[in-house]
């Protein structure tokens, strides 16, 4: 282990950083961070968390080889690689909703113990299928008698003001938080609602009033502002009833107007009979069965019909995209009702989540998170080609690099969603073909099975890297 390296996303801590080090990943303690550490570690909060899966496991290292790596830290701290890391802009509606309640159980749990989180971002919380788990070790520090919940405006920003959004007015998050990274701001988020969502008390505590007192201290720069020291004790009971007031609300949020989609409903009403899925959904249980891959992508995984397919199948794990809400939300229904490792995210794959955050690197693009051991892109291409006019070559060169084997869906020309596709535009794809993307596919990889699923309509295409047996 000679070769170590922070990862970007976590410099701004002064309490401590993450590192890999070949395949371990190491949390270093900072001697600022290390008395807050300390206190909360003497509680067992941590561990409690960790034996109910709420906290990444973690240990505390002591070889001198390895602490010789982190001369400066106070502790270092080693925990499991997690399998994918999300950023909540690729989260849907249930999803953030699952993370917003579970940071607040969390911070329930630990203001019952003197302790508190000292951030509310949602980076913190990642998912083991659609399970929330915390994996930021030094957020926790002791409770002081009479503070204010200091992150309230990064809960609200983060978590709480991108559900109103959904809630109020049936817009997404998504390419909001993804272009503003630190969430939707209060003073935003109240130029787009109407006079009638800010009328409730709960809105007025945790919106409206936060915002007038936002915009007053940014009005006023040569005015000196109202500081934590300024203010009146808060008591336990009042600190302790403002989350359970805000979980309560946030439980009771549902996206507004979510009635199925065309595509949201496409599991039960595609083209399919019964016997070509069964054609299609043996294809997919051979694959799997005979490599059981530890990660598998699903483009457009729909309600995550063919997800549950693979995991029954032998995967470990699958991970889901696709960029229809309603659609998502069933996925999210079936992982959860099913207890499946199966994480469905919001993502267009003609726009997939880029590298962004400070150098370009804080916040790391899909590419640069992960590799799959296998990749599902049923009926997915021919939604780029034709939708979005990118050429076969192009969808190709980005999905084959994904994995080094896996399964592609080819639809021809003829077929009724294309035709639907083509009804009201012009036909501008005479590069579109079978043939063509068979020769495009084998310049990339190796052919190593197909099936024809739908007579003359629809095929799949089992590849595999050149580099492999």
């Amino acid at each position: 282990m000679t070769s170590h390296g922070p990862i970007a996303g976590s410099f701004r801590d002064p309490a401590g950083q993450v590192h890999t080090a070949g395949d371990c990943i190491f949390r270093t303690v900072s001697h600022y961070g290390a008395p807050n550490f300390k206190d909360t570690l003497k509680t067992g909060l941590l561990d409690r968390f960790v034996e109910r899966g709420d906290l990444v496991p973690f240990r505390e290292v002591r070889d001198p080889p390895t602490l010789a790596l982190f001369p400066n830290a106070a502790h270092v701290l080693e925990h499991p690689r997690l399998a994918f890391i999300s950023h909540p802009y690729e989260w849907t509606f249930p999803l953030l909703k699952s993370a917003a309640l579970f940071h607040l159980d969390l911070a329930l749990d630990c203001i019952d113990n003197d302790i508190v989180l000292s951030d509310a971002t949602a980076y913190n919380v990642q998912f083991i299928g659609t399970r929330p788990i915390f994996m930021d070790h030094l957020s926790f520090r002791p409770y002081v008698e009479g503070e204010y919940w200091t992150s309230h405006r990064q809960f609200c920003e983060q978590f709480l003001n991108p559900l109103l959004l959904r809630h109020c007015l049936d817009l997404p998050h998504n390419a909001w938080f993804r272009g503003t990274l630190e969430g939707i701001s209060t003073q935003d988020l109240l130029r787009v609602l109407p006079v009638s969502a800010k009328l409730s008390l709960r809105m007025l505590l945790h919106v409206v009033l936060p915002g007038r007192f936002q915009r007053k201290a940014t009005a006023t720069p040569g005015e000196r502002p109202t500081g934590i020291a300024d203010r009146k004790p808060l008591p336990r009971a009042a600190y302790r009833g403002m989350l359970r007031q805000l979980r309560d609300w946030i439980a009771d949020l549902r996206p507004r107007g979510d009635a199925e989609s065309l595509w949201g409903s496409y599991a039960k009403d595609n083209s399919y009979t019964g016997l070509e899925t069964s054609i299609k959904t043996t294809f997919i249980e051979k694959f799997i069965a005979e490599r059981r891959p530890e990660l598998v992508f699903d483009l457009g995984c729909n309600t995550g019909f063919f997800s549950e397919i693979a995991l029954r199948a032998g995967a470990q794990r699958v991970i889901g995209f696709d960029f229809d809400q309603a659609a998502l939300s069933g996925a999210y229904q079936r992982a959860r009702d099913r207890n499946l490792d199966f994480l469905p995210l919001y993502g267009d794959a003609a726009n997939p989540s880029p590298s962004q955050g400070w150098h370009q690197q804080e916040r790391l693009g899909l590419s640069e998170r992960a590799r799959a051991d296998a990749v599902l892109a049923l009926a997915f291409q021919h939604h780029l080609a034709i939708a979005r006019n990118i050429p076969l070559e192009r969808i190709v060169d980005w999905i084959v690099p994904m994995a080094p084997e896996g399964i592609i869906e080819f639809v021809e020309k003829n077929d009724p969603t294309i035709q639907t596709m083509l009804a009201m535009r012009e036909d501008i794809f005479a590069n579109y073909s079978r043939e063509t993307f068979e020769s495009i596919l084998a310049t990339q990889a190796r052919i190593v099975d197909r099936c024809e699923v739908m007579a003359g309509s629809r095929y799949l295409y089992r590849y595999r890297s050149h580099d492999i047996p």
